[in-house]
């Protein structure tokens, strides 16, 4: 059973196609796998009944293929909606909260084939890149089951670094596709924003932050679930122009350029020997026969920080004033939420304006770069994954951490704005723990990254390396 938990979610999908493997079959290892390491893990939540799920695999069986994804099991990030399951955002508010329908790119998975086994887990509201929560507790990392697995996607991460899906779902404002995806040896990648449309509610013009995207261990998955969720929405604005990503996949990235923009200048703390860790891939990119340069740092980095929690204050103040303006259900945020509503309603008019410009400025600058070179590279993270105890660390090679997501500032950069970003993992360091790089391009050059992607792993194939209890 565990050889077929370790395939690809295409090799699943091929072998279901050609009668190799029915999707009972994989259905009954899938939750054997759960059982074996979801206990500790805790990636899982919500999981469905095992007999509705063997239930639903034998209609698979039964049924005319519908898609790519016909009968592959998956688990849904706990911050989106599917019919008939809890959505409960890990806040106890919402604990026992059914939805009454798929939302739209869940709709999308499901119509693809996927069997939507159950939800992963998540921060509360998806706040803070380290996933614990007071309905569903904390996922551990599968790697040092001691350690955070990151988030918000941490729950798709962790389920997917111990074989329990294929492929997963999942989401990202400031890292949360990425940051997971380096502390869990996989693959994450955020798109460009718009090509992946979220739901239609609340402001769907100002707040740009945020996007849907897909997680795999290998970059073909990922780039077969991102066209699967792909695609505009009619009742949306910023639907994106886009190419798939699959078809294009293999080809050849020789004689590319790459800028490596390391710690910023010094800008970003690292956690000893992690910098070091990351610029010994380098080689590795060189050898794929790319040209790697470094880069001096192109931006403030400061600038780039007060625009960002400027612009995500106000936007998760809109998103979450409406329980905080309830003095029962405030007593229910975690002190991370109220901290960002109540910067948000704060703020002016002018201070987002400010911040808005200095967003654009950042965009000329680097739209000038992506003139130069075809990528720019920076660690994925500014430490390992730490202690899952912590709430959030408290500093940094000895540099103090001033809020509870300043230890994720090394993210900002892409996430302010909306550009396509791939965390390829690394090699674990000596600690045995994962690392990754984040490759990130201009708008709209998803193809090309996935295209970088897929030859880093044709050459080095790191994220094959198990975790010891899957």
């Amino acid at each position: 059973m565990s050889d077929i938990t370790d395939m690809t979610a295409l090799d699943q999908s091929q072998a279901i196609a050609n009668g190799q493997l029915s999707v009972v079959e994989l259905m009954q290892a899938t939750l054997a796998q759960i059982e074996k390491t979801n206990p500790a893990v805790n990636a899982i939540v919500s999981l469905r009944d095992a007999d509705d799920l063997m239930a639903e695999a034998r209609a698979h069986d039964n049924a005319p293929r519908k898609g790519w994804l016909h009968g592959i099991p998956l688990a849904i990030k706990d911050l989106a909606n599917a019919k008939g399951l809890p959505t409960s955002m890990g806040n106890p508010m919402f604990a026992n909260t059914i939805a009454p329908e798929d939302d739209l790119v869940i709709a999308r998975m499901r119509a693809a084939g996927a069997i939507i086994i159950g939800k992963t887990n998540t921060p509360e509201w998806g706040l803070g890149s380290h996933t614990f929560n007071p309905v569903h507790g904390a996922t551990h990392n599968p790697y040092d089951l001691s350690r955070s697995a990151g988030g918000s996607s941490g729950g798709a991460a962790a389920a997917l670094a111990a074989r329990m899906v294929s492929v997963a779902d999942g989401s990202d404002m400031m890292g949360s596709l990425r940051n997971p995806g380096a502390w869990n040896n996989v693959y994450g990648f955020r798109p460009t924003y718009g090509r992946v449309p979220s739901e239609p509610k609340g402001d769907s013009f100002l707040h740009q932050l945020a996007t849907l995207g897909p997680m795999a261990r290998t970059p073909r998955d990922m780039a077969a679930l991102l066209d699967t969720q792909s695609g505009p929405d009619p009742r949306q604005p910023h639907g994106a122009r886009y190419d798939l990503t699959l078809p294009s996949i293999d080809t050849p990235v020789k004689g590319r350029r790459i800028g490596w923009l390391g710690d910023w200048g010094g800008a970003f703390p690292m956690e000893t020997g992690l910098l070091s860790h990351s610029e010994a891939a380098l080689a590795q990119l060189e050898a794929l026969g790319l040209t790697v340069e470094p880069v001096a740092a192109p931006f403030s980095a400061e600038a780039i920080w007060d625009s960002w929690i400027t612009l995500r204050s106000w936007a998760i103040a809109g998103g979450l004033s409406v329980f905080y303006d309830d003095p029962a259900k405030r007593d229910q945020l975690k002190p991370e939420a109220i901290w960002e509503i109540e910067r948000g309603r704060a703020l002016s008019a002018m201070d987002v304006h400010h911040a808005s410009v200095s967003r654009s400025q950042w965009f000329e600058a680097c739209a000038a770069l992506f003139e130069q070179y075809d990528a720019l590279i920076l660690p994925t993270t500014q430490l390992y994954p730490f202690p899952v105890e912590w709430v959030y660390p408290q500093e940094i090679a000895g540099q103090g951490m001033d809020t509870y997501h300043r230890w994720m500032q090394i993210v900002t950069p892409v996430g302010l704005l909306g550009l396509p970003c791939i965390n390829i993992p690394l090699a674990t360091a000596g600690n045995g723990l994962p690392a990754g790089l984040s490759v990130f391009g201009p708008r709209d050059a998803d193809a090309a990254l996935m295209q970088l992607g897929a030859a880093w792993h044709h050459a080095y194939q790191y994220s094959a390396q198990k975790p010891p209890l899957a």
